[in-house]
């Protein structure tokens, strides 16, 4: 089961244990899922956080 974060600090926390980091852009919310070892954590934001956020991850990226 998919759990959702909805604290960016603690996204950024968590992508440093992450293996990667997929970014789904839908309209005008952009969706971060960063897999871990046990779970998969989702963040939801705007276009414009989120291209603040991938600048400062810290695990692979990729763009579905």
């Amino acid at each position: 089961m998919p759990k959702e974060i909805f604290d960016e600090n603690k996204f950024l926390e968590l992508s440093e244990y992450a293996f990667h980091c997929r970014v789904k852009r839908i309209k005008d919310i952009v969706k971060l899922k960063l897999r871990t070892k046990r779970h998969l954590y989702t963040y939801k934001t705007d276009p414009t956080s989120a291209e603040r956020i991938l600048r400062n991850i810290g695990c692979e990226i990729i763009e579905i």
